[in-house]
């Protein structure tokens, strides 16, 4: 019951962190060139990559390493290594940033430096917060990590907003995203000093820890390739408008993956507590339970946002980036549902700390998006790297799901997948005739569209009345 609420707190969490990107859409896209959009999506984009690298997988680390653990000695002598070793690598990295500044501002930036030196600071913060709130998540603070992660967006949101209405150009409105990141870095440190305080740390740890945190890093980087780097190609071969097409379209579809934070962030700390101890049975129900309601979630909402995604991007933003890039959804909806499937599988080679196995994949996945975006966005525009996006995904799933099945019976029940497929069918349908082309007749769409699914549900016994009972209990 406990970890049914965590879901549900994280995932209302995930909630509005999506919205307030989606917030600041129709803002930026119609205050600014189609361009200019596309360099705030490069700023984004980069904000992601640099953790990957400069983390060096520690705050997963941190997780596996750290959650049994009720000592706060032990927990202040491995936390502060871990933050003196992020801190040097991101250091390192930013200063690359910055010696590199001219060529990297060229290629991503329109040759803007004062953006590059903005994305270069905020990307620091973005490193250092991601190990703050990684403490919070370790200990399955969920309340104080869910309210960091809202502030952290929304103060930059909110900031940029107001900047865009103020009439700055798009090189101070990127300064918002600063704001926010810089606000919760000094808010999150009060709580963890007050905690830990200061005394002696063990540097020993660091070489097991490393040892299980490196090779995660290619398969952080991997991940943000394919999830991400589509936009750096598109922009080198079709230019900056055409990832200003390309963006909305994707962030719609991507919308999807905040159904599997939740499980994302809790199963890794959940898990190794049974599966220590021989509890397979437990690690079984948790993880079935995961894919169940996942799917459940988010097979609908994948085929909702596919048959919309031509109104909403009318309604969200301009008609050039809505007729360029509609087509993008359905295909990023598609691969939102195997890249979810792959998260909570790969937990079973998590817990057999098999991370190497998933480091390699990762570097095979991201060298065939590359290949694959180069291949096809000459010819197929945006579409290209939008298939190249979903083949990889595929390919996630389908090597781990067999790697996996090696150790543990996958969670994955046949027969309610398919009473889920059916009943968000009937209702894709049902949304596609309705044609609603304004925002009142999309809310209406959306309304119906899921009365009917559950209705469809309940009646081809898709939940139980002990899951009923449980989202009463959660609600």
């Amino acid at each position: 019951m406990r970890f049914i609420q965590r879901i549900g707190l994280v995932g209302l969490t995930n909630i509005l962190i999506s919205l307030s990107s989606l917030i600041f859409i129709p803002i930026i896209t119609k205050s600014f060139t189609t361009a200019e959009y596309g360099m705030w999506a490069q700023v984004n984009t980069t904000i992601a990559l640099v953790p990957n690298i400069a983390n060096l997988g520690l705050p997963f680390t941190m997780v596996r390493f750290l959650s049994a653990e009720k000592d706060k000695d032990k927990i202040r002598e491995s936390f502060y290594p871990m933050m003196a070793v992020t801190f040097t690598s991101t250091i390192i990295i930013c200063g690359i940033f910055i010696i590199l500044g001219n060529p990297i501002a060229n290629a991503l930036f329109n040759g803007s430096m004062q953006v590059l030196y903005i994305t270069t600071i905020i990307s620091f913060f973005a490193c250092m917060n991601l190990m703050l709130i990684s403490y919070f998540r370790t200990f399955q603070q969920m309340k104080r990590y869910s309210l960091y992660q809202i502030l952290q967006s929304y103060i930059g949101v909110f900031v940029s907003i107001y900047l865009t209405y103020a009439g700055y150009p798009i090189e101070t409105v990127v300064l918002g995203l600063l704001t926010g990141y810089v606000a919760v870095f000094i808010i999150m440190w009060v709580p963890i000093l007050k905690y830990l305080g200061f005394g002696s740390v063990k540097w020993s740890n660091l070489k097991e820890q490393l040892e299980f945190a490196i090779p995660t890093i290619p398969s952080n980087v991997s991940s943000w390739i394919v999830d991400s780097s589509d936009k750096y190609i598109i922009g080198i071969f079709a230019g900056p408008i055409a990832v200003g097409c390309y963006s909305p379209g994707y962030a719609l579809g991507s919308i999807l993956l905040m159904f599997l934070t939740p499980f994302a962030v809790l199963l890794p700390a959940v898990l190794p507590e049974p599966y220590e101890k021989g509890d397979i049975k437990q690690v079984d129900t948790y993880l079935n339970y995961s894919m169940k309601y996942y799917l459940l979630l988010t097979v609908p909402a994948a085929v909702g946002m596919s048959v919309l995604s031509k109104p909403l991007l009318l309604v969200i933003t301009t008609p050039e980036i809505a007729l360029g890039g509609y087509m993008i959804t359905p295909l990023v909806c598609l691969g939102a549902l195997f890249m979810g499937m792959y998260g909570i599988t790969n937990n079973i080679l998590i817990l057999d700390k098999n991370t190497k196995l998933l480091g390699k994949l990762w570097i095979v996945v991201a060298i065939s998006n590359i290949v694959l975006n180069i291949i096809l966005v000459p010819y197929l525009g945006i579409i290209g790297a939008g298939f190249a996006t979903l083949l990889c995904y595929i390919l996630a799933f389908v090597v781990t799901a067999v790697a996996s099945k090696k150790l543990m019976k996958l969670p994955f029940n046949l027969k309610e997948m398919l009473k889920i497929i059916i009943a968000s069918g009937i209702m894709g349908v049902i949304i596609y005739l309705i044609n609603p082309n304004r925002i009142l007749g999309i809310i209406l769409a959306i309304l119906i569209g899921i009365v009917i699914y559950f209705v469809i549900i309940f009646l081809l016994k898709g939940i139980s009345k002990k899951e009923i009972q449980l989202f009463k209990d959660l609600i």
